[in-house]
């Protein structure tokens, strides 16, 4: 009986636990595939460059983007971090659409960033 008792309840912990992994995702939550590799281009509708990474603070929430911007095929090109409540969405084409209130001359006379994979952090890059 006492064997009977145990596996019963472990069986009801083993269901809540699995009960628990498939709940809905939470409302107004999006992927970060809605950004991550995506181009983000100005108000006229000019590439400015791509998200390259996104910065996460301790609570979970997004606070920045990390843009390449600038250069040819590789050649030239820097990341620069904006807020990112500076990108705007839609959808343009069923695809999602990311705009900033910025040109791409702006961008590239902006600060410069660069990964730091001993720290893991983009830290300034140095002139």
């Amino acid at each position: 009986m006492k064997k009977l008792v145990m596996a019963s309840a472990l069986a009801i912990a083993a269901a809540t636990a699995a009960h628990a992994a498939k709940t809905m995702a939470p409302p107004e939550s999006w992927t970060v595939t809605n950004y991550y590799k995506q181009a983000v281009y100005d108000p006229k509708e000019n590439k400015i460059g791509d998200i390259d990474d996104m910065l996460i603070d301790k609570s979970g929430k997004i606070t920045g983007l990390v843009l390449n911007v600038g250069g040819f095929l590789g050649v030239g090109e820097k990341h620069v971090i904006v807020p990112f409540s500076a990108v705007k969405t839609s959808k343009k084409n069923d695809r999602w659409w990311l705009t900033i209130d910025e040109t791409k001359d702006t961008l590239v006379d902006a600060p410069g960033f660069k990964y730091d994979r001993a720290s893991t952090t983009w830290v300034p890059e140095k002139k």
